[in-house]
């Protein structure tokens, strides 16, 4: 049974997306593609060309660790990020309580998922409640086959990176593996 454009169900009855895209940027992006892959939940995305993030900013950069990502016909990251808002089905900005201001490319994010008319959730990952709303959320599209995930830099938000992973693993991990995922 195919799982194209519908979501899938772990063992434990959590609903997921069928892949989760980002740009591969430190922080959210980053957090979010670790936490995929360790769900085993196909990853995918847009990235600059060349691959660019902060931490990796020579080619084959992000590419390197997630061959999955397709370049972008830009080195500029704006371009990508409008790309996984609109190859998506809905957004996820993970951001800290110090809130978007902090992170211009978040900031575009939301505004080109508003623009665009895709469904768009801002959560802290740090609040305990946000793995339930992000369930919720999923769980109350039709059809939440893409999930893309943004936020902050880990230079704009140290500690992003981990905070995201976390945040995801609990989210959308069976409940019975839950509290080994970190």
């Amino acid at each position: 049974m195919g799982t194209e454009g519908r979501s899938a169900t772990s063992g434990g009855g959590v609903i997921r997306p069928v892949r989760i895209v980002s740009g591969g940027q430190s922080g959210a992006d980053r957090g979010a593609l670790e936490a995929a892959r360790q769900l085993l939940i196909p990853i995918g995305g847009w990235c600059p060309q060349g691959g660019w993030a902060e931490d990796l900013p020579d080619p084959p950069g992000v590419m390197a660790l997630f061959p999955e990502l397709r370049e972008a016909g830009s080195p500029e990251p704006e371009v990508r990020t409008r790309a996984n808002v609109r190859d998506s089905d809905t957004t996820l900005i993970l951001v800290p309580s110090a809130g978007l201001a902090a992170s211009p490319g978040t900031l575009l994010t939301r505004s080109t998922a508003r623009e665009m008319g895709r469904p768009l959730l801002v959560l802290d990952p740090d609040d305990p409640a946000t793995p339930s709303q992000v369930r919720h959320h999923l769980a109350s599209l039709s059809t939440p086959a893409v999930l893309n995930v943004a936020g902050p830099r880990e230079s704009e938000s140290p500690g992003l990176t981990e905070a995201a992973r976390r945040c995801l693993l609990e989210a959308l991990g069976n409940p019975a593996v839950r509290g080994a995922n970190g």
